[in-house]
């Protein structure tokens, strides 16, 4: 991630002005440019884009919100396509259960190359006392979404947060390790905590069990605050280890190796169970909400209606041939549900539709006559054709 950060040129933008989850304990979230969440309009941020391109001649963007709305990444994503621009663009996200494996195809196909998150320490507990809103489990499962759209993930880790354990560092250096392993996650970093002056933690450091070197506070980009932690490890001790393991883990090496050999110390065994993140993005989607649209992104598919016969019976069978720039998909359904299918793409196209609600697309099945629609839609071969471009989002 910070070859592509530092090589060419990007252009910056951002999506809104503050952070649209503003509760990170170690984050500045008493300041304005924070706390003061106010969004723009899709279309104008892709007029903005249209100007810098004319401009700048570079066709390449970088999102630099504190973290960009996936509400307001969809829309930018439609409004990109909509209007056919090529672009290569990358923002910096929260791991927000509402990146669905669809809605990353959509960020994908509207020119999503990357996104940077904060896994910060891999731990749940301490997850829970930075108020970051997430677990270890559900970044897995985002990281599985993006990964598998072919958009690159960076997460931003964090060691020594306040009462963060030696056992802890351990456990979430082997999250990190299973991370890299299942191919989940492609680059990351380590920081060190830093006490800020506007963040939760700065302005009330005895919540964290942390203590105050001094109250000085500096210039805005100057107001780091020294701390002790009588709680937790002696943090410093365990950087280069950390960096090590991960400079290996990102160029596919080591994932064998013991935690222990990245330590010129003795440094306890992990707990972290050994295929923990294996089960966490194999486990069912986390969003499971039915307030979607369905749009399609896609050219409608060659068909040939087929005769088919088993023990006496007989029906037509509609074999639907989807082509993309990439690759070919194949699907068999009865006549008349390919049919009313064929009709449905054509509603929803993404060029001349805003989608429809899967309240309306059930309406539309009914009206046509035919029954089962949740067995119909939501199996195989239906589910498939998010590949092709229909997507739920």
């Amino acid at each position: 991630m910070h070859s592509l950060w530092s090589d060419g040129r990007w252009n910056k933008l951002t999506m809104a002005h503050g952070c649209y989850w503003a509760k990170c304990t170690f984050c500045d979230i008493s300041l304005d440019y924070i706390k003061s969440y106010e969004p723009i309009s899709a279309s104008l941020l892709v007029d903005r884009m249209e100007e810098l391109i004319n401009k700048t001649g570079q066709n390449g963007f970088h999102f630099v919100d504190e973290a960009a709305p996936p509400s307001m990444m969809k829309a930018v994503a439609i409004e990109i396509i909509k209007r056919k621009l090529v672009v290569s663009w990358w923002a910096n996200i929260r791991f927000d259960k509402s990146f669905t494996q669809d809605l990353c195809y959509l960020l994908k196909a509207s020119g999503c190359i990357a996104v940077s998150g904060g896994l910060e320490v891999a731990s749940d507990r301490l997850l829970e006392l930075i108020q970051k809103g997430i677990t270890v489990a559900q970044v897995a499962k985002v990281s599985k979404h993006f990964s598998e759209a072919g958009i690159m993930v960076h997460a931003y880790l964090m060691y020594g947060f306040p009462t963060q354990t030696v056992q802890e560092t351990i456990d979430s250096l082997e999250m990190v390790r299973q991370l890299f392993e299942t191919g989940v996650l492609q680059s990351a970093f380590w920081h060190l905590f830093t006490m800020t002056a506007h963040s939760p933690v700065g302005l009330a450091p005895e919540k964290f069990l942390v203590k105050k070197v001094s109250n000085e506070i500096g210039t805005f980009a100057n107001n780091d605050i020294a701390h002790t932690d009588p709680t937790g490890a002696d943090h410093e001790l365990y950087g280069f280890g950390l960096k090590k393991a991960l400079f290996n883990y990102m160029h596919g090496n080591c994932f064998e190796f013991s935690l222990q050999k990245w330590f010129d110390f003795k440094v306890p065994n992990t707990t972290t169970a050994p295929h923990f993140i294996q089960k966490a993005i194999t486990a069912p989607d986390l969003n499971t909400s039915t307030h979607y649209k369905v749009i399609w992104l896609g050219v409608l598919p060659n068909t040939t209606i087929v005769q088919k016969s088993k023990k006496g019976n007989k029906w037509e069978e509609m074999t639907m041939e989807f082509q993309s720039n990439k690759n070919a998909l194949a699907i068999n359904v009865a006549s008349d549900k390919g049919a009313w299918l064929l009709k449905l793409l054509s509603e929803i196209n993404i060029q001349n539709s805003n989608g429809l609600l899967l309240t309306d697309v059930k309406n539309s099945y009914t009206q046509a006559g035919l029954s089962d629609f949740e067995l119909f839609w939501d199996n195989k071969p239906v589910t498939h054709l998010s590949k092709a471009g229909l997507l739920r989002v």
